[in-house]
């Protein structure tokens, strides 16, 4: 048995960010970055601008690679890339209740789905003030 990649784009349009409500367990109501298992026969890339789409009608171009965290204990590899939001449009998905576009002094915290969620969030806002995006390769342990 293998772990299971979930491909993933953290959509940024002008200085916010874009985030789905989940329509589907696990965590259903809580906002997450558009994301999904990679499938067989396409790239990082290709999965993460499809999850994107599929979860929140939004087309974007990617920028670089932009984090990595194994959470071994679920295996599971999350896999974000950064991404602009192409033409400003963006919708709802099958697996999401709503979208929406944050401020980084709006962004609900307390309702986040995971904590790859969170921890891409809090880095990607962090570099936006220094102007340095680094690869961020983070392990996640069990929580509790």
């Amino acid at each position: 048995q293998n772990p299971r990649v979930i491909a993933g784009c953290l959509v940024t349009h002008g200085d916010q960010v874009l985030l789905c409500r989940r329509a589907i367990e696990p965590r259903r109501n809580f906002w997450t970055i558009p994301a999904g298992f990679l499938e067989n026969g396409e790239t990082l890339a290709e999965g993460a601008m499809r999850e994107t789409w599929e979860e929140a009608a939004a087309k974007v171009e990617l920028d670089e690679l932009y984090g990595v965290f194994n959470l071994t204990h679920i295996h599971q590899i999350y896999v974000f890339y950064r991404g602009r939001l192409l033409d400003g449009r963006y919708g709802v998905g099958e697996e999401s209740l709503e979208t929406r576009l944050f401020a980084e002094s709006e962004i609900p915290w307390d309702e986040l789905a995971f904590p790859t969620v969170h921890k891409t969030l809090r880095y990607y806002f962090e570099d936006r003030r220094s102007g340095h995006f680094p690869l961020r390769v983070r392990d996640i342990p069990r929580r509790g």
